[in-house]
Formats: structure tokens, sequence, C-alpha cells
């Protein structure tokens, strides 16, 4: 059996150790999907991502995407780190300083700024629609939002390759201290088919201009320390809302330290292009032995 190149990532910190964790596997060019979906299960991730040669004749490279469950066509941070793995270990190479990465949504761009230590890279949203607004948009919703007060934007559920519903909260301190009823969001992610509830504060501190939360209990997370593709939507609904907003060209985003982690994410409005990133840590750079014949 060939041994595989593995990689542990550290996807979207501000310090080491801050960010959203993820595993990479290089060479599975031979896997079944159940064999994906075995190990992905194994590693008890929020997702393992499995890089692969592409189909498409623009792309990159090609990404499968796994959680513990069940594949996902996109994720924010699992794309992110599969494009770090892929320069790293020579798979890709940028072409006018874009990566092309083929996955489960289509042939997406990331853009690839910086080298070595500082390097980020962002990844283009696959494009985000508001599906409904206001706080009666669900019978569920109030029940979810129990605890904290409203911001400046009413509750909106936005689909864009994931379905969040995304709520402003008044003010950095009450977001950071909130503590949501779990079983509440559950309920409204299960009854709305969507990842969850999204919590958004804008904060006047200078390292950073949005707070955010996010409780993806559709897929049975409590809370996600970095989420890349939510946050791709709280941008698009910003922009969406307020074109002329001091958000509206982009921000920083502070995430993950209610649950003891330090995610930076960084989100660049273009005109009509939603471009979310930050930059990623290898760990973990081993070989995997792991014979996928034999897993039970």
């Amino acid at each position: 059996m060939t041994l595989l190149r593995y990689l542990h990532l550290d996807v979207f910190a501000a310090t080491l150790g801050g960010g959203n964790h993820l595993g990479v596997v290089l060479g599975a060019d031979n896997w079944t999907v159940a064999e994906m979906q075995r190990f992905a299960r194994w590693t008890a991730l929020v997702e393992t991502t499995f890089v692969l040669p592409p189909t498409a004749p623009k792309a990159s490279y090609r990404v499968r995407i796994f959680t513990p469950h069940k594949e996902i066509p996109f994720a924010g941070h699992p794309s992110i780190g599969s494009a770090h793995a892929a320069l790293q270990c020579g798979m890709a190479e940028p072409r006018d300083g874009l990566l092309w990465q083929e996955c489960g949504a289509g042939v997406l761009p990331i853009r690839v700024e910086g080298h070595g230590a500082s390097r980020e890279l962002l990844l283009q949203s696959p494009g985000e629609r508001v599906l409904d607004t206001g706080r009666e948009a669900h019978p569920l919703l109030p029940s979810a939002l129990a605890g904290i007060e409203p911001g400046a934007l009413p509750p909106a559920l936005v689909d864009g390759g994931r379905r969040w519903w995304l709520a402003e909260v008044a003010d950095e301190t009450s977001l950071r201290a909130w503590q949501p009823d779990h079983a509440a969001i559950g309920a409204l992610a299960q009854a709305s088919d969507s990842m969850g509830l999204c919590a958004f504060a804008r904060s006047a501190g200078g390292a950073y201009q949005l707070v955010v939360r996010a409780f993806p209990a559709g897929v049975g997370i409590v809370e996600d320390p970095a989420s890349g593709a939510a946050n791709g939507l709280i941008a698009a609904y910003l922009a969406h809302a307020e074109p002329q907003g001091t958000l509206a060209r982009g921000y920083r985003v502070s995430q993950g330290r209610e649950i003891g982690h330090d995610a930076r994410l960084v989100v660049q409005i273009v005109g009509s292009s939603i471009w979310v990133g930050g930059h990623s840590h290898t760990v973990v750079d081993g070989t995997l032995d792991w014979d996928p014949r034999l897993a039970g």
C-alpha cells in the first residue's frame, strides 16, 4: 500500500492554535466515496478534505469535502485550507494570482496574496440570495434569538452554497456574553433546512470591525470557531443592505474567542464579488498509514 501525505491545518488563525482544524489527504485518487467517508468519520474533525487531480479544464485541483457524516459540496475553511495544502505540496501554482478550485459548487477562484508566513488566501463566494428577512420570518426564529438585543439590520435567511440565518446583535459585549438556547437554534435549523444561526456585531476596535459567532446546529455542531461560508453570507447581506456603509468594501472579523479560539478572517467586497479568507498554518505534515480496504 502506498503511504499518502496527510496535513493537519489551523485555518483562519490570528494566533497559533486559534483557528479551525482541517485534515487534508493528498493522493487518495483511487479511494471510493465510502472509503473517504470512513476516514472522515475516523478523524472526527468538522471537515476532512481530499485534494485530487482536476477534471475541469480550468481547475488547478479538485477537492472533496466530508464531515464525519456526509459529503458536502462547499465550505469556506476547508476550501482555504485545501488551497494552502495544494500550494505547500506543489500540486498547484497560481495563474495571474489565482487558484481555481473544483468542488461540488463548481470551479471557484481563490486569490493568493503574499508569500510564506504572511500569505493570505481569499475565496470568492459562489453567490448569495437573501431569501427572507425580519424577526417574524420564521415562527421558531424569536426563540432562537432570545436573550439578545437586535442590531440595526433585521434577521435574514441567506443562501449561498450553505444556508444560514443571520442576526445582527446590538453590540460586541452583548454578543460575546450571550448564552444562546442551542436547542432552539437546532429546532430552527431543522425546520428551515439551514445550517443554523450566525450572529454578528459591529466593533469599534482597530484590529477587527465585526465580531461573529456561528452556531451550526443543523450539522450537529454547537459553535464553530471560524466560518468562511457564513462570513461570506454576512458580507453579502451587509453589502446588499448598506451599499454605502462603512463595511461595504470589506473588513476584518474576530471569531471563536468564546470557545477558546482566536480566528481572524479577511473580507473584501469588490463590486458584486465577495472574497473571504485569511491565513492557514500547517501544524502536522506527515504520512497516512491507512488502507481503506481494511477499514471497518
